[in-house]
């Protein structure tokens, strides 16, 4: 198990992780959220041993992660770190670059296991062309695939997908996180795009300015966010006075509601004013305008007429679920 005990950090006295604390059981995938200079990048590095902490330890199982002022070659072998600069080899191929990581004592293995690497990262055509000559997509699949030479116990990975096409990724995090579950490795993934983490983290740690937000289930985090922070993490997000709904006119708190949840209806509920229609494929996303003048986003199969009326519930369950958020 991974153990981070209160640990913080500063740059030149400024303030970057602050006590971070938390426990990750092995075979997790964590996903770190945040918006940017929250301390996720700073954080993956403290994890692997590049930094020298202010405060606080850190421990995989029982040994001591340790930093550069203890360890000559920084970062610890059972760990792999995929940073955002990807310090490949750019004059020799891509399989030299991926056999290179893999252990001298089993030659006769080399070829398959290059040959797996390359299937999940998706550049099976591309073993002999030398690194230099791929996009940075490509690149980038090229490190994923070199931290996972020797299966380390824990992978850090730092924005895995920044420099991959979106039709890319859709298929990568599909043949790679499941890759990674089902060789028991413990993932630790700082990101920003919900996609790398609904259907694929068990957990998810939120930072802003350097301190935890929340730590939870994704499911957990996602179904009753501890503030508009979170819920927005995961896409848009409405945050409305609850007295908007007749059954709590009198109560004195907000609620989060993602524009899917919304019911509609031509008679009951609370009114708004649509405005505008926003194409996502295979629904519409409704911005609209309540009674109290704030914009309220809802989803839809189809358009709706702009100016038009109509009237929005929502569930008590998911009220009752989510009240609990104070003004």
């Amino acid at each position: 198990m991974l153990h981070i005990n209160n640990i913080s950090f500063s740059y030149k006295n400024t303030p970057v992780l602050d006590h971070i604390a938390f426990a990750l059981e092995k075979g997790r995938h964590l996903s770190i959220m945040g918006e940017s200079g929250s301390g996720k990048s700073t954080l993956l590095k403290a994890i692997y041993g590049l930094l020298d902490l202010d405060s606080g330890e850190i421990f995989w199982d029982k040994q001591q992660v340790l930093g550069p002022s203890f360890n000559l070659v920084p970062g610890e072998k059972y760990m792999r770190y995929v940073a955002q600069d990807f310090d490949l080899m750019p004059y020799t191929s891509v399989a030299e670059n991926i056999g290179e990581f893999l252990s001298v004592f089993e030659q006769e293995n080399h070829k398959r296991r290059i040959t797996e690497l390359l299937e999940v990262i998706e550049l099976v055509d591309f073993a002999d062309v030398k690194v230099k000559n791929l996009s940075g997509g490509q690149q980038q699949r090229v490190a994923l695939a070199r931290a996972l030479a020797q299966e380390p116990e824990v992978l850090l990975l730092d924005e895995p997908f920044s420099s991959i096409d979106q039709f890319k990724k859709n298929q990568l995090r599909h043949s790679l996180f499941p890759y990674l579950k089902e060789k028991g490795i413990t993932v630790i993934n700082a990101t920003h795009d919900p996609n790398d983490v609904l259907s694929f983290a068990d957990d998810m740690l939120v930072l802003k300015d350097g301190k935890t937000i929340a730590y939870n289930s994704i499911e957990a985090l996602y179904q009753k966010p501890k503030e508009k922070y979170v819920a927005s993490l995961f896409g848009q997000v409405n945050e409305l006075p609850i007295s908007l709904l007749k059954e709590y006119t009198e109560v004195d708190a907000s609620i989060l509601i993602y524009p899917h949840e919304f019911e509609i209806s031509k008679e009951s509920g609370f009114e708004v004013y649509v405005v505008n229609n926003h194409f996502k494929g295979g629904y519409y996303v409704i911005e609209g305008v309540a009674e109290n003048s704030q914009t309220v986003f809802f989803t839809n199969p189809n358009t709706l007429k702009i100016h038009a009326r109509v009237y929005l519930n929502v569930s008590l369950q998911l009220v009752n679920r989510r009240i609990s958020i104070k003004k």
